[in-house]
């Protein structure tokens, strides 16, 4: 995997493999906020522009709170 350049910045997130593809769905879905890399099944990193951050924390707050909900 290629690091992010100094412009950008990037969470670590751990779900469940079968959770994958609709995390990547709903990144997709908020107007190109970020991209979603993957490590190995659940382990994945979603980047953003540095000036995204903020949106980029909701984002992943939000995904958290869904995704352990289920």
């Amino acid at each position: 995997m290629t690091k992010p350049d100094e412009e950008m910045v990037s969470r670590r997130i751990v779900i469940r493999a079968q959770d994958v593809v609709f995390l990547k769905g709903v990144v997709e879905a908020h107007d190109g906020i970020a991209q979603v890399y993957g490590e190995r099944g659940g382990e994945l990193v979603i980047t953003a522009p540095k000036s995204r951050e903020h949106e980029l924390d909701e984002l992943v707050a939000d995904l958290t709170r869904e995704l352990s909900s289920r």
